[in-house]
């Protein structure tokens, strides 16, 4: 059996983290959660349900992420798959085993947890997201070719692979930049039709005016960058 752990990113997600880590299936090694500057009681729930808490206190969600992926690269055995979450409890954790199984079963690189819009349940996406995705979505179909439907934060990507990335992006451009890369070099990939429920909490991104503005600028900003490479 591979070797999976997951990196969640979260930012004051006191009230949802410990659900979040309840229900992520046994086959995972490890569960990561990178506390995002964190005001509340975000770590306190989250080592008490047994995970390994890590702090970040450079807000943003790449930010988090670069923490995570720095802390399992530096520990002596490496693990196989990495699979990124969001702490908010919008996925659900127990699908992780459909994320990974692509990569454990047919050697793909990279998979998506796409919120398909028969499985979102309503209002779970605001209309700035569901724009956002298929705008974003859309661009890297007609520049690079992409199957990509969405930007989904559930994601699975062999370790090795992920290393190779070379991720950068410290906030929120972070999805898009994966996704960039993973098609410019040429790696398998594949989307997998996942559930989506209403977020625990505010989001940070989405349930802001500023927040979905400077989502989409970054997004949009990679895409163009990297189709003039």
């Amino acid at each position: 059996m591979p070797v999976i752990k997951v990196i969640i990113p979260a930012h004051n997600e006191a009230d949802s983290i410990a659900n979040v880590i309840n229900d992520i299936p046994e086959i995972v090694d490890e569960i990561i959660v990178v506390s995002n500057n964190s005001t509340d009681d975000t770590e306190i729930y989250a080592r008490n349900t047994g995970a390994t808490v890590l702090l970040e206190n450079r807000k943003g969600y790449g930010y988090a992420c670069l923490k995570g992926i720095d802390y399992v690269n530096n520990k002596p055995n490496k693990p196989d798959i990495i699979v990124f979450l969001d702490g908010d409890y919008s996925d659900y954790p127990e699908e992780l085993t459909k994320i990974v199984n692509p990569i454990i079963n047919d050697n793909l690189d990279f998979v998506i947890g796409a919120r398909v819009k028969e499985l979102r349940e309503s209002g779970s996406m605001t209309f700035p997201q569901i724009f956002g995705n298929w705008l974003a979505t859309f661009l890297m179909k007609l520049m690079f070719r992409s199957k990509f439907t969405d930007l989904g934060p559930f994601r699975a990507i062999k370790f090795d692979t992920l290393l190779a990335l070379k991720m950068e992006d410290k906030t929120y451009g972070w999805t898009v930049e994966m996704q960039l890369k993973v098609l410019k070099q040429k790696l398998s990939y594949i989307e997998i039709p996942v559930r989506y429920r209403n977020r625990i909490g505010v989001s940070k991104v989405s349930g802001t005016v500023k927040g979905a503005i400077f989502a989409g600028i970054k997004i949009l900003g990679w895409i163009f960058k990297y189709s003039f490479k």
